[in-house]
């Protein structure tokens, strides 16, 4: 159990995330106390997708590759269609992904981002949800799709899109602080 004044969160992102889905748990989880730090792909900044356009940067702390598993209690998964898209097809981002599926630490996808999960093989059997245009992906992969404003399984919490923050970021919240989830490795 970790108090979530005391944890230590990760956000794996890219170019292309939407832009409240990675700033309101950053800000919200930073307010709390947690520690969180931004990996990604390339060293820089990386550039938000905000509704209909390109937003704005945010700073990368790590590289992806760098993402020691032990270091963090929680791993969170921005959406965006372009996000997890570029990094489901990227070793190093699936290496974490699949790492802390396998580890039993939280791991928190919205919107689009269950496609890492899909990725990881970590939908299969379990409750999940997402946003409505990847539910047949999450079925095919053998998931159990609820449409619900939050879903989660074993420390694996999934949301379906920026109208459901407030609860997502509860929730994560929450995992946290219940400590490791025992489930089948990705």
């Amino acid at each position: 159990m970790t108090a979530i004044n005391a944890a230590k969160i990760v956000i794996l992102a890219t170019d292309g995330y939407e832009r409240s889905e990675l700033r309101v748990p950053y800000e919200q989880l930073k307010e709390k106390g947690a520690v969180v730090r931004i990996a990604s792909l390339e060293e820089g900044e990386i550039m938000s997708w905000d509704e209909k356009n390109w937003g704005d940067a945010i700073g990368v702390d790590l590289l992806a590759k760098d993402v020691r598993i032990e270091d963090f209690d929680a791993l969170v998964l921005p959406g965006g269609q372009i996000n997890p898209d570029v990094l489901r097809a990227n070793d190093d981002a699936m290496r974490v992904v699949k790492e802390f599926v396998k580890s039993g630490k939280v791991v928190a996808a919205i919107c689009h981002a269950p496609w890492l999960l899909i990725e990881a093989d970590a939908v299969k059997g379990r409750q999940v949800t997402s946003y409505g245009s990847i539910k047949t992906d999450v079925k095919n992969a053998g998931g159990i799709w609820k449409d619900e404003k939050v879903v989660t399984d074993k420390g694996i919490v999934t949301s379906r899109s920026p109208d459901d923050l407030d609860a997502f970021v509860a929730k994560i919240v929450e995992e946290i602080e219940e400590g490791r989830h025992e489930r089948r490795a990705a």
